[in-house]
């Protein structure tokens, strides 16, 4: 018998596993938002879906970002972004992210150890160079000294978001890596997840992925009723089309409450059919 939630009082592992679902969402779509950054905003379908050939192609320029063992999609500088919404979205929640890192990490990670070194008979002690490279360690960026001649760095930032997204799961189920981590307390695991659920509604809200109806900017190719795409939040292949024309469309999909709807494969043939019919208006205003 499960024990009742007090005047709302929610247990902990609530907040774990929201925490984590939020952030894998945030993953599984940050190279969504990337793309959108360099596509102009439109009504279209499918609503801020890329082809798994862009994605590619995005992470093969940011191939030449530093990796060490991962593979980031990281956010770069856009002189002239096509999409203003899509970039500041992924700014916030790129900050938003990093600084939970640098948060949790002076909470919950053990400093770098010193290791005792002897220098012209006289023994030093300095940073354990292996300890402090260690992948699973995350590094806060530093800021530049001049007096030292120190530039700034920007610590384990470098390695993007979907790497701070990966960390941060691992901080919110206390995964153990020798003595590095010590668990993360519920309270931090609570404030963790109201930012992880912030940040995806961020990203799907700039994606059109939030839930809210998109009215299409071209016409049903079967009968030129009005589409609208409709999603799920989290979910976008649940993501659906209607044509308010209703039974009289004479498209070859099913009706459901008298519209005709695209679902699941259906949405691949609704996409060419509106790619064809846009070429034919190009070829006849030619």
């Amino acid at each position: 018998m499960s024990t009742p939630t007090i005047r709302g009082i929610r247990p902990a592992g609530a907040y774990i596993d929201e925490c984590v679902t939020d952030l894998r969402a945030i993953r599984e779509q940050w190279g969504d938002l990337l793309a959108a950054v360099e596509q102009a905003p439109a009504s279209e379908w499918p609503p801020r879906e890329y082809r798994t050939v862009d994605i590619q192609a995005a992470a093969r320029d940011d191939a030449t970002e530093p990796a060490i063992g991962r593979l980031p999609l990281v956010l770069r500088e856009h002189p002239a972004p096509a999409n203003l919404a899509a970039l500041d979205a992924a700014m916030s929640v790129e900050e938003a992210l990093f600084t939970a890192c640098d948060v949790i990490a002076g909470r919950v990670q053990r400093p770098v150890r010193y290791a005792a070194s002897q220098q012209r008979g006289r023994h030093r002690y300095q940073p354990d160079q292996a300890d402090r490279d260690d992948p699973a360690r995350w590094n806060l960026p530093t800021h530049s000294a001049s007096v030292t001649g120190r530039a700034a760095q920007p610590g384990s930032r470098v390695h993007g978001l979907h790497w701070a997204a990966v960390w941060l799961e691992g901080r919110a189920l206390s995964e153990a890596h020798g003595d590095l981590f010590t668990p993360t307390p519920a309270p931090v695991v609570e404030d963790l997840a109201a930012v992880a659920r912030r940040a995806r509604r961020i990203v799907e809200r700039a994606l059109n992925r939030d839930g809210r109806p998109t009215k299409l900017d071209r016409p049903c190719p079967w009968c030129g009723g009005l589409l609208t795409a409709h999603t799920r939040s989290g979910d976008p292949s649940a993501a659906a089309i209607v044509c308010a024309t209703g039974e009289a469309c004479g498209a070859p999909v099913p009706l459901d409450r008298g519209r005709r709807i695209w679902r699941g494969t259906d949405r691949v043939g609704l996409r060419l059919a509106l790619e064809a019919a846009q070429r034919r208006t190009e070829d006849s205003a030619a």
